[in-house]
């Protein structure tokens, strides 16, 4: 079968075919550039099979282009070639064994069938051949053209040496699923089931590079089904899975929070790209089992769900080998927030309780309502429709308080120095307080956000302090 899309005509694919002529070597495109070009994605990383040596073809390939940029990289016998907004992996063609307590192949020199045998899924064994005398041409041993038009997820070989000769293809199989809106072939989702305990073998860092892609999908909640249905949850998100289950009293249940917490992920996602309010949305009720009692009176409630929720993250983050920055930071900032908004429009909305939010969400204030708002999943419509009305209602009031008020990441317009200065005091505790009160006034609205009144504040309360006679 000929390829006639115009993509398999780029001048760079002819180059790397006309090279590989002249040194006698077969060239083949293939894996996940090749799998996009019949799903209509965009794709810029395509991946070179060479039978022979794929560095001697990248350096050839790199001198004949100039200006390129050549990596390469012996010890996997793969180099690599970068050219304006195009990037092509060269690799030989191998064939891999692998031992039990390792996902690291031991790698042999291999033929073209060897390579796509080694292939994770059908889908990626596609390849298209780049020599001039049959450019163009598809092998597809193993039917992933087919499997694409049935949206199947399936492995090229049997699925329990894929997996169990390297796991993260559990992952990957999963966040394809996610990716793509494909289905797991059976045999290939109880394969999963069957060597899920293998994901253990697998590095934190590539576990969660794996989940950050499921994360970006355009469904999230695709995958973390999917991770809980193999059984994998428990392995590699414990916190998440105690989220399962409703436990009933007195007739009283309170809901799945872990249905609940993926279905807010999925109304974040349809809103914003952000991976982080992603990672928030995922988190925001992950202290809902630490803190869940029975009151007689309410039934279930989660007090404080959102602090116990913050204080988690930092080892969350350390465990599952996320970033311990300010994206972190970012992260903890949404869970311990997320509740504020929800109780101001169940109560009486008062300037000052508007201007806290304001001050302490910041230019995260945005992100917090996206998030505030997705978490809004009752059946009952009517009460639905009234919340998102009210935040409304908040979201305005915001708007009018910050344009009068300028509260978002505001500073006391009189500094620490200058209150030292003015008082003669050293740096010390009362330093502190002034500041704290001449903030806090502002945001109860008592003072308006300037210098003059504040300053004015200042002296007063110096007074009441005995710093001013």
């Amino acid at each position: 079968m000929i390829i006639n899309n115009p993509k398999i005509n780029l001048p760079i694919l002819h180059l790397v075919g006309d090279t590989a002529d002249e040194m006698g070597l077969e060239c083949y495109v293939i894996g996940g550039w090749v799998r996009d070009l019949f799903l209509h994605r965009e794709s810029q990383d395509i991946d070179v099979v060479v039978v022979g040596s794929g560095i001697v073809l990248a350096q050839a390939v790199a001198s004949k282009l100039g200006k390129a940029h050549l990596s390469v990289f012996r010890t996997y016998g793969t180099a690599q070639v970068k050219k304006n907004d195009i990037e092509i992996e060269f690799v030989g063609a191998r064939k891999e064994s692998y031992r039990s307590d390792s996902r690291n192949p031991i790698v042999e020199d291999g033929t073209l069938e060897d390579d796509q045998n080694r292939r994770d899924f059908t889908m990626n064994a596609l390849a298209i051949c780049l020599n001039k005398s049959r450019y163009g041409e598809l092998l597809d041993p193993f039917g992933g053209l087919q499997d694409m038009d049935e949206c199947t997820i399936r492995t090229p070989l049997d699925p329990d040496i894929t997996f169990s000769d390297d796991p993260l293809r559990m992952l990957r199989a999963v966040r394809f699923a996610s990716q793509l809106g494909f289905y797991l072939h059976s045999e290939t989702f109880d394969a999963i089931c069957r060597n899920r305990e293998r994901i253990q073998i697998i590095t934190k860092e590539r576990v969660a590079d794996e989940l950050n892609k499921i994360m970006l999908s355009r469904r999230p909640s695709v995958g973390w089904k999917l991770i809980d249905k193999t059984g994998l949850l428990p392995l590699i998100f414990p916190e998440l899975n105690n989220l399962k289950g409703v436990e009933t009293k007195e007739g009283k249940g309170h809901k799945d929070i872990f249905l609940h917490t993926i279905q807010v992920l999925d109304n974040v996602a349809e809103k914003s790209d952000n991976l982080w309010l992603r990672w928030a949305a995922l988190l925001h009720d992950i202290g809902k089992p630490k803190t869940k009692t029975w009151d007689e009176k309410s039934g279930w409630t989660f007090f404080n769900h959102n602090y116990i929720g913050a204080k988690m993250i930092p080892r969350i983050f350390r465990s599952m080998k996320l970033p311990q920055n300010e994206k972190m930071d970012y992260v903890i900032k949404m869970v311990n927030l997320h509740m504020r908004p929800i109780h101001l429009i169940e109560e009486e909305v008062t300037d000052s309780a508007v201007r806290r939010l304001l001050f302490e969400a910041g230019d995260d204030i945005d992100d917090l309502m996206i998030l505030c708002s997705a978490d809004i999943t009752s059946r009952n419509q009517e009460k639905v429709e009234r919340f998102h009305k009210n935040y409304e209602l908040l979201k305005q009031k915001m708007v009018e308080l910050e344009e009068r008020d300028r509260i978002r990441n505001f500073q006391p317009p009189v500094r620490g120095d200058e209150i030292m200065e003015i008082l003669h005091l050293p740096p010390c505790n009362q330093v502190g307080e002034i500041k704290t009160a001449i903030k806090d006034a502002i945001l109860d609205g008592v003072i308006p956000n300037e210098y003059e009144p504040a300053k004015a504040f200042m002296l007063q309360k110096a007074k009441e302090m005995g710093l001013l006679t």
